[in-house]
């Protein structure tokens, strides 16, 4: 019997993707098997989906079904996003989610005393020392807002940025100044990969720990134990430049940054590290569990991928 003319498809594991690539203006399509966007004026652009994590999909973009099919089997997250990102309308859902996970997830958060352990340890994480005893998550919520507001005032003065403080209208993205369009599209950035990589683990994006009532709230949660080492700084030092166009230099640092930190690779595991803190033991998978889009019999050191 003869060896196939091609080899047996695998998804590609989170940490090994380029993170994020922003799309406006054009249709996304699978022409000739392959994914690309057509402009306006039938220009194609190929786009290695399979690689991407996440695709953030800007004004003026149209999908086609055999686009989010494509995007479905290879695990590629699309999110459709306002201008520069600042606001987020809707997510697709990777192939690999599992209920196990998300019911260990919701069973913690339900928990006073372990989401108030998983809360600490994301405190410990983000600020690298373990916080006060004896204080509720409340408490806790109120001591990182006030260490969050002056690290924004040292970076500030780092960057030399006219920082006032962090406001802006989500509904009127010119209205805010540099800084704090640098910032939300820094922060937008950094949302993107951090949902592409709880759907493709199997967990909620909207059931939180720390922030809870938005469809974000975990994404809100993981995204803050790595912001300041990430993305915040990057913003900083765009706004102190004053750029023509602060959004897409902003993106393009992030990009940067996301690659020399090698934070794809670190998501997945942080996510068990904090949740593993509410010391309950995960569920076993039923074993009616539907299998990934994309099977690979050799196991990929990847929770994304698991099947």
């Amino acid at each position: 019997m003869t060896e196939p003319a091609l080899p047996a498809l695998k998804p590609i594991p989170i940490k090994d993707r380029t993170s994020i690539i922003f799309i406006e203006y054009g249709q996304l399509d699978v022409l000739d098997g392959a994914f690309v966007v057509v402009d306006k004026n039938g220009v194609r652009t190929h786009i290695p989906v399979g690689s991407v994590c996440c695709l953030m999909l800007e004004p003026g973009t149209r999908v086609s079904h055999a686009a989010v099919v494509l995007a479905a089997r290879v695990g590629c997250l699309l999110t459709w996003v306002g201008e520069g990102g600042v606001r987020f309308y809707s997510a697709g859902q990777p192939g690999g989610a599992r209920a196990d996970r998300l019911l260990y997830q919701a069973k913690l958060a339900l928990d006073d005393t372990a989401r108030l352990k998983v809360v600490r340890k994301m405190y410990e994480m983000r600020f690298k020392e373990k916080p006060p005893d004896k204080r509720s998550v409340e408490q806790l919520r109120g001591i990182e807002g006030a260490r969050v507001r002056k690290m924004y005032q040292l970076l500030a003065q780092q960057y030399r940025v006219v920082w006032k403080n962090r406001d802006y209208d989500h509904t009127e993205w010119g209205s805010g100044d540099i800084p704090n369009r640098c910032l939300s599209a820094a922060t937008a950035c950094l949302y993107g990969i951090c949902e592409a990589a709880i759907l493709a683990a199997g967990y909620a994006p909207a059931v939180g720990f720390i922030h809870t009532g938005k469809p974000q709230s975990f994404v809100y949660d993981l995204a803050d134990i790595f912001k300041f080492e990430t993305v915040v700084p990057v913003a900083f030092q765009i706004a102190g430049r004053k750029p023509h166009n602060p959004e897409r230099d902003v993106r393009l640092a992030c990009r940067d940054a996301f690659r020399q930190s090698k934070l794809l690779k670190r998501i997945i595991p942080t996510i068990e590290q904090v949740l593993a803190a509410g010391e309950m033991a995960p569920p076993v998978k039923p074993t009616e569990s539907v299998e990934i889009a994309i099977p690979n019999k050799e196991g990929l050191g990847d929770a994304g991928h698991s099947g």
